[in-house]
């Protein structure tokens, strides 16, 4: 019982730590890499369609392609998928450095906006493999009994970057201009490349053979079968699909509180700040005696909060929302990410992964979509509203379904 008290006790395994600190420098770089394009999209065109136009690039290929990623991530060498999708990101992103520097301002910003949205497009291709096969192989790095932990400590140094990244875009932005930045985003890429020679290969001993689709197919099964699991995604699902604001913050930074790219940056860390502050808490205490009422309540905490930042006219105040968005998810993200791995078998984790992410994926990218074209019908302001009501109502909608989950004990799985 000491050990799983253990507020470091995933950390205390060396391959996770390389697993962590890669993806801590992705996750930066990454959120970097979409902050500014944000940021520079809105400033070419002033339209927050075209801002969510790129949420729906990056979603597309995603949502069309992670369930054969899962099902590659089954049966072939885990690392070698990972570090693969990994060097095309890189590409991609080198590819916009040069292009932004040839054709930024005047008669480039057509094809400027062009190449951002193809390059966006391929990055979502290479996270459909990445994303599904890194979530299949945290769970082999770990023994069972830190599963729990391993997932705080997951999120934690994912909202680290989420923190960083977009904190300090905005003033490096300001420093050296949108082509220099991805220039830093792609450095930060290159070193978690460097850290995964560290973590050993992974890969399911004698796979089962069998058709790709029919194989597919049994993993979507399994979630539906799995009522917990199904509702716990759906409910992530459609409280981001509605709820979420970070794709129009640079509506609300340039329209509603006229705070620039620096209090755009600030804006956009504040929900990550939160998400550690929540984390911090909870990394020595378990979640699983309750989970399934904790993860309502802290659901619908979401949605109020954003309904306070969606009303907000005062910078602190929309700051202090959106670090309440960002402490209540971040619960919710620990449950989820927890109940995902106690229940899943070692052999389905790749394909079971990927429907999980393309329900996050769902509603982060078409949640960015649906926020710019809410945007651009209704305004800003009212399309939030509208998101934090739709919030409120499913977590009322999945509580009626699932009352007989609310007294499950989740830590007789472990």
């Amino acid at each position: 019982m000491a050990k799983k008290n253990d507020r470091f006790l995933a950390l205390r395994f060396p391959e996770f730590r390389f697993l962590v600190g890669a993806s801590f420098l992705f996750n930066t770089a990454l959120m970097m890499q979409e902050v500014i394009i944000g940021y520079e999209m809105y400033k070419i065109t002033g339209d927050p369609l075209a801002i969510g136009l790129i949420g729906l690039a990056q979603a597309a290929p995603f949502i069309g392609l992670s369930l054969i990623g899962g099902h590659f991530a089954d049966i072939l060498s885990k690392k070698k998928v990972i570090v693969a999708s990994l060097l095309g990101i890189i590409c991609c992103s080198l590819a916009l450095h040069f292009a932004a520097k040839e054709l930024s301002g005047g008669d480039g910003s057509l094809a400027l906006q062009l190449i951002i949205y193809a390059v966006v497009f391929l990055t979502g291709t290479f996270l459909a493999f990445y994303s599904p096969t890194i979530q299949a192989l945290r769970p082999f790095l770990v023994p069972r009994y830190a599963y729990e932990n391993a997932a705080t400590w997951g999120s934690a140094t994912w909202q680290v970057g989420v923190i960083i990244g977009p904190g300090i875009s905005g003033f490096i932005y300001n420093w050296v201009g949108f082509a220099n930045t991805i220039l830093v985003a792609v450095a930060l890429m290159g070193v978690a490349l460097l850290l995964w020679t560290g973590v050993k290969d992974r890969k399911i001993e004698n796979p089962e053979s069998g058709n790709a689709w029919l194989k597919i197919k049994e993993g979507l099964r399994f979630v539906k079968k799995k009522k917990m699991l199904l509702h716990s995604i759906t409910l992530d699902l459609f409280s981001v699909l509605f709820g979420g604001v970070v794709a129009i913050l640079p509506v609300f930074a340039e329209d509603v509180l006229h705070v620039g790219a620096q209090g755009l940056g600030i804006l956009r860390a504040a929900p990550a700040v939160g998400a550690m502050f929540s984390l911090l808490i909870i990394s020595n205490i378990s979640l699983m005696k309750n989970a399934w009422r904790t993860l309502l309540l802290y659901v619908a905490g979401f949605g109020v909060a954003t309904l306070v930042f969606a009303l907000s006219k005062n910078f602190y105040l929309s700051v202090a929302a959106l670090f309440l968005t960002g402490a209540f998810d971040a619960v919710s993200m620990v449950i989820r990410s927890t109940i995902l791995q106690l229940i899943v078998p070692d052999e389905m984790r790749g394909r079971v992964s990927a429907v999980n992410g393309i329900f996050i994926s769902a509603s982060n990218e078409l949640g960015a979509f649906e926020s710019g074209l809410a945007a651009s019908l209704v305004g800003a302001v009212p399309s939030v509203v509208l998101g934090g009501v739709a919030s409120l109502a499913i977590v009322g909608f999945v509580f009626f379904k699932t009352k007989e989950l609310l007294g499950v004990d989740l830590r007789e799985e472990v």
